[in-house]
């Protein structure tokens, strides 16, 4: 019994809201908890024995990929690893219809498919158990949130002595269900079947349409055009997980889902975590870079991580936080709730903080002066911030320079829908 595991990695077209971080660093590749963010896709799928290939589906060029590939095929050896381009955006079950035949090249029994931009717990071996216990065509990974954020995610109406999917709803305008779509899911084979027919139909329905004003869409989407006719089946199971999960989808959610990546590691006892006894002051858990230059009087944590030749200098106070590659902070500086991107120089007592948020809370984003803003600032890469300087609740663009304080300022957030 082999599998065959799909990541489903967009395209620079797609996750705009990740912006400005993604304009110099493709989304899927972001760093979270110190590791790309598919990185933690294939550390899950390692841990699945039957998986024998890895298919990165997406329209970016191929070269965005080489260097992560290469990392990928050397680190994990019991699956080959490769990226599939496809020719234009496709959607979700597009770009899987379009390299079918790839997929299906050794006849897997299985077919794993899991959106980039999330951080899970990702319990792989529970929903295979299930999928094959139910003889199903296809299983969703859900879990249940508030009813006020449902409308943001597809909804699952499940028979929970059966794990039956009765009913499936792409972004609801009403509550219908509690339990939603993590964008994980087991398929066998007979999916493209479903997605075939699905093509029929869109086809059928696109020669009226062309007929009319309207252009007719290309894309063919897995949750809107693929699960729900599936869910009429008796053949899709949700497989439902207490364990964390939450979205990735803007530029601020970065942080809560580094904070549970990090404090999962702690819980396993990971070694990569910062551990020097002679080193600064460390309110676990924290991930620093082993090439990153960090002052003895610094005090770290929680849920922080530093990339690469990042310069951490004396009496700098960072707390759940990403700080990547090459970004200078200089003495006494202060940086709470927070992103600095690459090459940026943080000044002498700057201080650059954004609003708590709970791990698990969905929503990145707080009401200031009846705005709503940012509650994670993020400051985009090559950015100077000068000495003395406070940035709060902020998206700062690439190769600005901060001379003042600036608190919650809405011309930032313009800027950034220009580039929409």
């Amino acid at each position: 019994m082999s599998a065959v595991a799909i990541i489903l990695v967009g395209g620079p077209s797609s996750g705009t809201r990740f912006r400005p971080l993604s304009l110099d660093i493709p989304k899927p590749l972001f760093p979270i908890a110190g590791k790309p963010m598919i990185w933690h896709h294939l550390i899950a799928l390692s841990k699945v024995e039957v998986v024998r290939d890895v298919l990165l589906i997406g329209f970016y060029d191929e070269s965005v990929f080489s260097s992560f590939l290469k990392d990928a095929k050397d680190r994990f050896l019991n699956f080959s690893i490769k990226y599939l381009r496809e020719y234009q955006s496709l959607g979700t079950a597009g770009g899987l219809y379009l390299f079918r035949d790839v997929i299906l090249r050794h006849s897997p029994k299985m077919i794993f498919v899991l959106h980039s931009d999330l951080c899970c717990s990702f319990p792989l071996k529970n929903m295979l158990k299930m999928h094959l216990e139910k003889n199903a065509i296809g299983t969703i990974l859900g879990t249940k949130v508030s009813p006020d954020v449902t409308n943001n995610f597809g909804c699952i109406v499940w028979d929970s002595s059966t794990g039956e999917v009765i009913h499936y709803v792409e972004k609801p305008e009403t509550h219908i269900s509690s339990t939603i779509n993590c964008g994980v899911y087991i398929f066998d084979g007979s999916i493209f079947d479903q997605i075939k027919e699905s093509i029929r139909l869109r086809n059928e329905q696109n020669k009226e349409i062309s007929n009319s004003f309207f252009h007719p869409d290309e894309r063919l989407r897995l949750e809107q055009d693929i699960l729900a006719p599936l869910s009429q089946t008796k053949k899709l199971f949700v497989y439902e997980t207490n364990d964390f999960w939450r979205q990735i989808k803007t530029a601020g959610s970065s942080v809560p889902a580094n904070a549970l990546y990090l404090q999962r590691a702690q819980e396993n006892g990971d070694k990569e975590l910062f551990s020097k006894d002679d080193g600064p002051e460390i309110v676990q858990p924290v991930y620093i870079d082993s090439s990153a230059s960090v002052d003895f009087s610094a005090k770290l944590g929680p849920n922080v991580s530093i990339g690469p030749k990042v310069k951490i200098c004396s009496g700098v106070r960072i707390s759940n936080a990403i700080i990547l590659d090459g970004t200078e902070i200089k003495d006494n500086a202060c940086i709470l709730h927070s992103i600095i991107s690459r090459g940026c120089r943080v000044g002498q007592w700057a201080r650059v903080e954004g609003t708590p948020t709970l791990p698990m809370q969905h929503n990145t984003t707080i009401l200031r002066n009846g705005v709503k803003v940012q509650a994670i600032t993020v400051v985009a890469n090559d950015v100077t911030i000068h000495d003395e300087v406070r940035v709060q609740n902020c998206i700062v663009l690439p190769h600005k320079e901060i001379k003042k304080g600036v608190v919650g300022e809405v011309k930032f957030l313009v800027l950034l829908e220009w580039l929409r």
